[in-house]
C-alpha cells in the first residue's frame, strides 16, 4: 500500500483534541469500556513490586484513575498528562473536590499536576518517572514508535511501562457495516499486538510481555454504537474520513450490513480487541573497568541483525 493511502487512515491529531474537548463534560457518563480496561488493567498492578517517586498517568483523560493511583502510590508525585485541554479541567475538578484528603495532598506538595501534551513529545525530562500509565491512548498514535521512545526517554533506569490499547478486531462490525458504502474511511486502524511487542523492543524496552482479550458490548440499533463513540469522542478521526454527511440511501445500506450481526438475544453487538502490554526500562549497567583502567565497550547487535 503507497504512503498516501496510508496516510488516508492516519489519525488526525487536531481533530482528535477538538473532539474530546467537546466529549469532557458528558464523557463519564459514556466511557463504560474505557473504565472497565482500566480496572482490569489495575488488577495487574497487584503482581508488580514498585515504589515510584513519580507516576505519569499518559492519556489521563478525566482523571478516572488519578484517584487509585494515588491510593496505591501514596507517597508519589501524580502527573496526569492528556492532548485535551478540557479533559485536563474535568481532571483538575475531581481533585478539587476530594475535601479533606484533598486539601491535604495540596498542603503536602504531593497534588496531582495536570499537563497538557502529547504522548509523542512528552513536555517532561528525561529520567523522570518511575512508572508510566496509559490506558487506551496509544491507539490514537499512527506510529507508536514514537510514543515508546518518549516513554523510554522521560522513565528512570528500572521504571516500568504499563499500557493498554486496541487491536485490529476492534469495531470489526461497524467496519463491516461500512465497507463498499463509498471510498471513505469510516473506521480508525488500529495496531497488531506483535507490532506493538516489537516496537517495544525496538525502542530500549526489555522483556515486553504482551496478551489480549475480546471484550463485546451490546447495543439495540446501530444508532447506540454510534452515540456511544461519539459520547467518548471516539468516533471516526482519520484523515480520509467523510467531511460532510452521509446520504440516505448509503446509511440505510450500513444499517442493513449491520443487522447481519443481531444475535439471537436480539442485540447488535460491538466488538472491542484490547491489547494490554507492559515492560520495563533496563537499569544502567556500570562500565567494565580493566587492571589498568581502560574499558570495555559491548557492542550489541540490534534485534533481528544477528547471524546477517
Amino acid at each position: 500500500m503507497s504512503q498516501a493511502s496510508n496516510e488516508s487512515f492516519y489519525t488526525d491529531k487536531s481533530a482528535i483534541r477538538a473532539s474530546f474537548d467537546a466529549a469532557a463534560q458528558h464523557y463519564d457518563a459514556a466511557a463504560v469500556l474505557q473504565r472497565e480496561v482500566a480496572d482490569r488493567m489495575a488488577e495487574r498492578l497487584d503482581y508488580i513490586k514498585l515504589q515510584p517517586q513519580a507516576v505519569l498517568d499518559a492519556g489521563c483523560g478525566t482523571g478516572y484513575m488519578g484517584k487509585l493511583l494515588q491510593q496505591r502510590y501514596g507517597s508519589a508525585q501524580l502527573i496526569e498528562l492528556d492532548l485535551a485541554p478540557a479533559m485536563l479541567q474535568v481532571a483538575r475538578g475531581k481533585h478539587e473536590a476530594g475535601g479533606l484528603k484533598g486539601l491535604f495532598s495540596r498542603l503536602s506538595g504531593k497534588r496531582a499536576l495536570q499537563v497538557c501534551g502529547d504522548i509523542e513529545s512528552l513536555p517532561l525530562a528525561d529520567e523522570s518517572v518511575d512508572l508510566i500509565w496509559s490506558s487506551l491512548t496509544l491507539q490514537w498514535c499512527n506510529t507508536p514508535d514514537a510514543a515508546f521512545r518518549e516513554f523510554n526517554r522521560v522513565l528512570r533506569p528500572g521504571g516500568l511501562l504499563m499500557f493498554s490499547t486496541l487491536g485490529p478486531d476492534t469495531l470489526k462490525e461497524l467496519r463491516a457495516a461500512f465497507a463498499g458504502v463509498d471510498g471513505y474511511s469510516h473506521v480508525n486502524q488500529f495496531i497488531d499486538m506483535h507490532d506493538l511487542g516489537d516496537a517495544l523492543s525496538h525502542c530500549g524496552f526489555a522483556t515486553p510481555v504482551m496478551d489480549m482479550e475480546m471484550l463485546v458490548m451490546t447495543y439495540a440499533d446501530v444508532r447506540g454504537v454510534m452515540d456511544d463513540l461519539k459520547g467518548i469522542g471516539a468516533h471516526n478521526l482519520t484523515h480520509g474520513r467523510r467531511q460532510g454527511m452521509m446520504g440516505k440511501t448509503a446509511w440505510q445500506r450500513v444499517l442493513a450490513q449491520y443487522e447481519r450481526f443481531r444475535n439471537a438475544d436480539g442485540v447488535l453487538p460491538c466488538s472491542y480487541e484490547v491489547v494490554y502490554g507492559h515492560a520495563w526500562k533496563p537499569e544502567a549497567r556500570p562500565a567494565k573497568v580493566l587492571a589498568d583502567g581502560s574499558q570495555v565497550i559491548e557492542f550489541r547487535p540490534r534485534p533481528g541483525t544477528a547471524g546477517r
